[in-house]
């Protein structure tokens, strides 16, 4: 008999059935909560833990760089330099074991994540008007 893991249900179905800008929100939530890991291993002097937190908040920043479309976008030109600038942080971090740096990081992903949050709102704000208006 297989016995199923129901959070692990529950995360696949929610990243299956989840919109474009859910899936980004996801990401940058799992970015700040990597790095708030790694922040968390510095403290209790876990070198192993916070290298492996960081590789996993860097990989989610690289993908969020390779998804940028700067030939359609402008603004996206200036968002790399803010994910290379966040992703150089996390490098520094790791090699000093400087939380300080992880908190530079941790804020420019904040603002990113807060933005993007306030975006998926508004636009269900639009769907739902237009719901009610037919």
């Amino acid at each position: 008999m297989v016995m199923h893991n129901p959070y692990a249900t529950y995360q696949n179905n929610s990243v299956t059935t989840s919109t474009p800008g859910e899936l980004t929100l996801m990401l940058y939530n799992g970015c700040l909560k990597f790095i708030q890991q790694a922040k968390r291993a510095v403290e209790v002097n876990n070198l192993e833990d916070k290298n492996v937190a960081v590789q996993k908040a860097q990989a989610i920043i690289s993908e969020l760089m390779i998804t940028l479309d700067v030939t359609a976008f402008p603004a996206a030109k200036d968002m790399l330099v803010l994910y290379e600038f966040a992703n150089s942080r996390l490098i520094d971090g790791n090699i000093k074991n400087d939380s300080a740096l992880f908190d530079e990081a941790a804020g420019i992903m904040t603002e990113f994540r807060d933005t993007w949050k306030q975006v998926i709102q508004l636009n269900r704000q639009k769907q739902y008007g237009n719901v009610s208006e037919i």
